[in-house]
């Protein structure tokens, strides 16, 4: 039977749940995921689980606070003028705490923070991981190994 191993390609199941056990991320109820290890799908924590594993295998992984998506790094909140949200994103954003807003990076890429607060003219954005810091769990049901 074939394993997983460093580059595999994988066919699976996964859910990820917090400490109370609410799923952030669950494929069960939907068509399976396919990623391939090592590209950055997974964080390296969640992969390192994998390696091993056999197609047909069915697991849960505890992953210790900030070992799977980091700690969380107060240097990642910041605070947003209104100005700058109205020239650079939606000039009719109407921004609520917990709103999950797309900014744009120098790489041509996106960031996404969530907004944590609303301070007069400007708002507290979160770039961090909303799992970063956190216990969380892992299942798996491994489908296919290639």
């Amino acid at each position: 039977m074939k394993r997983v191993e460093p580059g595999s390609f994988l066919t699976l199941h996964y859910r990820l749940r917090d400490g109370d056990g609410v799923a952030f991320v669950d494929t069960f109820a939907t068509p399976p995921a396919t990623l391939s290890l090592g590209t950055g799908e997974l964080a390296p924590a969640m992969e390192a689980r994998l390696i091993g594993l056999a197609a047909g295998s069915e697991e849960s992984f505890a992953l210790a606070a900030g070992e799977a998506f980091g700690e969380r790094d107060p240097a990642l909140v910041h605070r947003v003028s209104r100005a700058m949200l109205d020239a650079k994103g939606d000039a009719d954003g109407d921004y609520r705490v917990g709103d999950v807003v797309r900014f744009p990076a120098p790489d041509g890429q996106s960031i996404a923070g969530v907004v944590r607060g609303i301070e007069g003219d400007a708002l507290v954005f979160d770039f961090n991981h909303p799992l970063a810091g956190r216990a969380v769990t892992f299942d798996v049901k491994l489908i296919g190994v290639l």
